[in-house]
């Protein structure tokens, strides 16, 4: 089944299903969640910021004002003699309409 944004855009629910790879939890993103109103996600590389609004509202049944992208790059890291390399990681700023809130606890408020 597709779903067709305001722009006019197809998505395919599958393809929406796996966009957004994990909620970030931390100081940081608590702070901004109680200044900005905005929420962070882990999202897929290849994401787009119609697809991961498109994901949010299908998902969390909210209505999401912007999308902010930034790809955090890899920490070169050692294991003993060998160097790697962590992988490159997309996060999404999701900025929510007011009067709109995301609870991750699962407790209905």
């Amino acid at each position: 089944m597709s779903r067709i944004n305001p722009v006019g855009q197809k998505f395919d629910e599958g393809r929406l299903a796996t966009v957004l790879v994990a909620p970030i939890i931390s100081e940081k993103a608590t702070r901004i969640a109680e200044k900005q109103n905005q929420v962070l996600f882990k999202v897929l590389r290849d994401a787009t910021k119609p697809e991961i609004k498109a994901a949010v509202e299908l998902m969390f049944k909210v209505e999401v004002a912007s999308v902010t992208t930034t790809v955090q790059k890899g920490k070169v890291k050692r294991f003993g003699r060998s160097i790697g390399r962590r992988d490159h990681v997309k996060k999404a700023y999701v900025a929510l309409k007011p009067g709109q809130e995301l609870n991750f606890s699962g407790e209905s408020v």
